[in-house]
C-alpha cells in the first residue's frame, strides 16, 4: 500500500514561502490552480506538501524558512508517519563535532548515502551519552537527517537540540517542563562562592543550571530528572556547552530513587518542582536526609532543600529556586526553624514577578550552606528584596514585569544586569563579613537568628527588609524625593512637547497599499546586509553577509547589546564573557537592530546610535546594515519592527522567534523613505520620553510612599509642611 504524502497547514505554507498567512489565504482565493485541501477540516484544512512545493516553485518561491524552522516542519511531517525524535538527539552531538564542509557534504548526499553517513556519525557519539540505545536510521529518516545537518551547520547544535527536545516533549505529553531563564541561571551559579568543581542538579530538566555552573568552571556535572527526554536533552546539551567537563545524567525521581546516594558535591543548584504532594512522604519518613526534621506532606520543597544539603561537602553551598509560600507556611515552621538555628540557611532573595515560571508569582532564591563541624557560629541571615527595589532603566521593580506577555519575553524584559548587581553585591558583602554587614535600607537587611525564631519563623524578605527602611535619614530621603520630583516635572514637560507634534494626516478613505520585498530579497540585491552572532557550537559558520568582525567579546571594555536593551531603550548592558567564543559582529551607527524573540513590552527594533557603536551584537538580536544610498535606517526600523510584520515572520509555540529574512519592507523611493523615517524617529522620541516620565513617576511615588510609611516624611497641614514636633515650619 503506498504511503500517503505528507500534509501541511496554511501556517506551515506561510513559513515555507516566507509570507504571511493572509497571503496564503489570498492565494487560495485568487488562484484556481492552488492545491485543493487533501485533508483536515473546513476551518483547518491540510494540503499535500509536494503539491504545494510544486505550486510555489512554478511561481519562483523558494523556501524562506530558517534551518531550525525547516527542521521543526520536517519533524512534524516525520511524526505523521510514526517516526520519533529521540534517536536524532545523539546525532546532534556527533554533528556538532564536524566541520561546516563535512556538514554541507552530508546534507547534499543522496538519501542512501546520507542514511549511511548518519549511522557512522552517531556511532562515534554512542559511548558519550550514558545508557544510550543503539541507533539505526532508515530511508524514511533522510529528510530529517538532511534538515538536522543543515541546522547544526547554520545555527549550531543547541538550536537543533532545542527543536528536537521541543518535539519530543510534545510527543511525551509531559506537563510542567520548562527552562530556567539563562539570566536567572547565571545569577544562581554566581551565588556560589569561588569556582566549585563538582556540581549536582537533582531536578536538572534541560540542564540550564548545570550549564551556568560549567561557565563558572565546574568540571564534574551531575544531573537527575524524572523525564527521560529531559535527561537525554540535558546530557547532549551539556556536552555541547562544556565538552571538557565530565557529564553524568540519570533518569529517576531524586527523592524516591536517588541516582547518586554517595555523591558529595561542592555545590547543588536546583529549580525543583513546586507543590507536589505525592513526593514520597510516607515511605521516606525515616530517611537519613531529614537532618532538620521530617518535611510535612505539603512541604515537598523542604524535602528538596534537605536533599540538596545532604549532597554537600561541609561548607558547600546549595542554591534553590522556591515559591514564596515556603518562607511562611505554618506547616513548615519547625523545619525552617532548624535550618535557621543550625546556620544552614544563609540568605533568602525575593525575585521580581516574571523572573521564571510560574510567571505571575514572585519566586525566591534560598542560599544554604552545609554547616562545618567546629565551624564559625552563624548569627544572622541575609534577606534581599530584589522584587520591590528599582531595577534601572527598565523602570521600578515589578511594575514592568507584570504587564509583559510570554515566558521568555517577560523574563528578558527585566533589567537582569541591575537585579544581578544588586543581589550579588549584597550577598558578597554579607558573606565576607556577616557581623559588620550594613545592608541597604529597603533592599537588603541582615536579621539575627534570635529575631527570626519566633512563633511563625516567617522568612519572607519583603516583611523583614521593610523594617530596615526606618534606618534611612529623613533629611536625605526628603532631598532625594525632591530632586526626583523636579526631574519628573521636567520630563512631563518634555513629553508634552513631543506629544504636541501634529504633523500627521489621514491617508484618505482607504489605507495605503504598497509593494513589498522580504529582507532576504533586499539582502540578495545588496540593499542591506544581515548579520548575526554565530554560537560557538556552529564552528566555521559565518554571520550572514560576512562583513562583521566576530571577536566573541574579547576586550574587557566592550559591552554586548542585548534584546533587553532594545526593549528598555537603554545602552548596551550585556556581559561579553557570556558570549563564550561566539562570533559577534560589532554594532555601527545606523545599523537597525531587531529583537529575535517576539513579544513583551517595549519596541522590537531601533536604529543604533553613538552610544551603541562598537558594542558586540548579542545572541538574540538581528542586525540589518542598510546601504544608505538605497535604504533610510529609520524607515527600515519602523517597518521591520511593526507588530504585524513581526507576527508574520515569527515561528514557534511558547516562544516566538523572529525569522529575519521573512520581514517585509515597502519598496519606496529614498526621498519618501526619509519622510517616513523622520516620522518613525519622532515616534521613537515619544516612546523614549514616555518611558523616562514613567520611570521617574514610579521612582517619585516609591520614595514618597516609602518615606511616609517609614516615618521619614510628613504630610502637609493647612498648606504648610508638618514638623516632627507637631507644629508648622515657618
Amino acid at each position: 500500500m503506498p504511503q500517503s504524502s505528507a500534509q501541511v497547514t496554511a501556517a506551515e505554507i506561510s513559513r515555507i514561502a516566507g509570507v504571511t498567512r493572509a497571503t496564503v489565504s489570498n492565494w487560495r482565493r485568487r488562484h484556481d490552480d492552488f492545491p485543493a485541501p487533501s485533508g483536515g477540516t473546513d476551518s483547518s484544512p491540510l494540503y499535500d506538501l509536494e503539491s504545494v512545493r510544486s505550486w510555489l516553485a512554478s511561481r519562483g518561491h523558494v523556501s524562506a524558512a530558517s534551518p531550525s524552522e525547516e527542521l521543526r516542519t520536517t519533524l512534524r511531517l516525520h511524526a505523521q508517519g510514526g517516526g520519533g525524535t529521540s534517536d536524532f538527539l545523539l546525532l546532534v552531538l556527533a554533528a556538532a563535532g564536524l566541520s561546516p564542509e563535512e556538514l554541507t557534504a552530508a546534507a547534499q548526499s543522496p538519501d542512501a548515502d546520507l542514511v549511511s553517513r548518519a549511522g557512522r556519525d552517531v556511532a562515534t557519539a554512542a559511548d558519550a551519552v550514558p545508557a544510550a540505545d543503539a541507533v539505526r536510521f532508515e530511508a524514511d529518516d533522510a529528510a530529517v537527517l538532511r534538515a538536522l545537518y543543515t541546522c547544526v551547520r547554520d545555527e549550531g547544535g543547541q538550536a537543533a537540540l532545542g527543536v528536537l527536545a521541543e518535539r519530543e516533549l510534545e510527543d511525551s505529553a509531559a506537563s510542567g517542563a520548562y527552562r530556567t531563564p539563562a539570566q536567572l541561571a547565571d545569577l544562581i551559579a554566581h551565588l556560589v562562592p569561588g569556582s566549585p568543581a563538582r556540581v549536582l542538579d537533582p531536578a536538572c530538566g534541560s540542564g540550564t543550571l548545570l550549564a551556568a555552573a560549567a561557565r563558572r568552571g565546574a568540571r564534574e556535572l551531575y544531573g537527575q530528572d524524572t523525564l527521560p527526554v529531559q535527561v537525554r536533552r540535558s546530557a547532549v546539551s551539556l556536552m555541547l556547552t562544556a565538552p571538557e567537563a565530565a557529564v553524568t545524567v540519570r533518569a529517576a525521581d531524586s527523592l524516591r530513587a536517588d541516582a547518586f546516594p554517595g555523591l558529595v558535591a561542592d555545590a547543588v543548584l536546583c529549580n525543583p518542582p513546586f507543590g507536589v504532594r505525592d513526593w514520597g512522604h510516607d515511605e521516606l519518613a525515616y530517611d537519613p536526609r531529614w537532618a532538620y526534621g521530617v518535611p510535612p506532606r505539603a512541604e515537598s520543597e523542604l524535602a528538596w532543600v534537605q536533599h540538596a544539603l545532604a549532597h554537600l561537602i561541609p561548607g558547600g553551598h546549595a542554591v534553590l529556586i522556591l515559591p514564596p509560600a515556603v518562607a511562611g507556611r505554618a506547616s513548615g515552621r519547625r523545619v525552617r526553624a532548624e535550618l535557621v538555628r543550625n546556620g544552614a540557611l544563609r540568605a533568602v532573595i525575593a525575585l521580581p514577578v516574571g523572573a521564571s515560571v510560574p510567571l505571575h508569582v514572585g519566586l525566591q532564591v534560598w542560599v544554604l550552606q552545609r554547616p562545618e563541624p567546629g565551624g564559625p557560629e552563624r548569627k544572622s541571615v541575609l534577606f534581599v528584596d530584589a522584587a520591590g527595589a528599582p531595577t534601572g532603566p527598565g523602570g521600578g521593580g515589578t511594575a514592568g514585569a507584570g504587564r509583559t506577555r510570554g515566558g521568555a519575553s517577560r523574563s528578558a524584559s527585566l533589567d537582569w544586569a541591575a537585579i544581578t548587581a544588586r543581589v550579588l553585591g549584597a550577598w558578597r558583602a554579607f558573606a565576607e563579613s556577616p557581623d559588620t554587614f550594613e545592608g541597604e535600607p529597603g533592599v537588603a537587611h541582615a536579621v539575627g537568628v534570635v529575631d527570626l525564631l519566633d512563633d511563625v519563623v516567617d522568612l519572607t524578605p519583603a516583611r523583614l527588609v521593610r523594617a530596615s527602611r526606618s534606618e534611612v535619614d529623613p533629611a536625605e530621603l526628603a532631598a532625594e524625593a525632591d530632586v526626583t520630583r523636579r526631574d519628573l516635572v521636567e520630563a512631563a514637560k518634555s513629553l508634552a512637547r513631543v506629544a504636541g507634534h501634529e504633523e500627521w494626516s489621514s491617508a484618505g478613505a482607504a489605507a495605503r497599499e504598497w509593494r513589498t520585498a522580504t529582507a532576504a530579497d533586499l539582502s540578495r540585491g545588496g540593499a542591506l546586509t544581515l548579520l548575526r552572532t554565530v554560537p560557538e557550537g556552529a564552528r566555521g559558520a559565518r554571520a550572514e553577509g560576512g562583513d562583521g568582525e566576530g571577536d566573541g567579546g574579547t576586550g574587557a571594555a566592550r559591552t554586548v547589546l542585548t534584546g533587553s536593551d532594545i526593549a528598555r531603550g537603554s545602552g548596551p548592558t550585556g556581559d561579553p564573557a557570556k558570549l563564550r567564543g561566539a562570533m559577534a559582529p560589532p554594532v555601527a551607527v545606523g545599523d537597525v537592530l531587531v529583537r529575535a524573540v517576539a513579544g513583551g513590552d517595549g519596541p522590537m527594533a531601533r536604529v543604533a546610535g553613538e552610544e551603541d557603536a562598537g558594542a558586540l551584537l548579542g545572541p538574540h538580536v538581528h542586525l540589518f546594515r542598510p546601504d544608505p544610498a538605497r535604504l533610510d535606517p529609520w524607515f527600515l526600523a519602523g517597518f521591520l519592527g511593526a507588530e504585524e510584520n513581526i507576527a508574520g515572520a515569527s515561528t514557534g509555540s511558547t516562544v516566538l522567534t523572529v525569522s529575519p529574512g521573512r520581514l517585509r519592507v515597502p519598496l519606496l523611493p529614498l526621498e519618501e523613505q526619509r519622510r517616513y523615517g523622520e516620522a518613525f524617529r519622532h515616534v521613537h522620541e515619544l516612546r523614549a520620553e514616555a518611558r523616562r516620565a514613567t520611570r521617574l513617576a514610579e521612582e517619585t511615588a516609591r520614595l514618597l510612599a516609602g518615606g511616609l510609611t517609614g516615618g521619614q516624611l510628613l504630610p502637609e497641614r493647612d498648606g504648610a509642611p508638618r514638623t516632627p514636633g507637631g507644629g508648622s515650619s515657618s
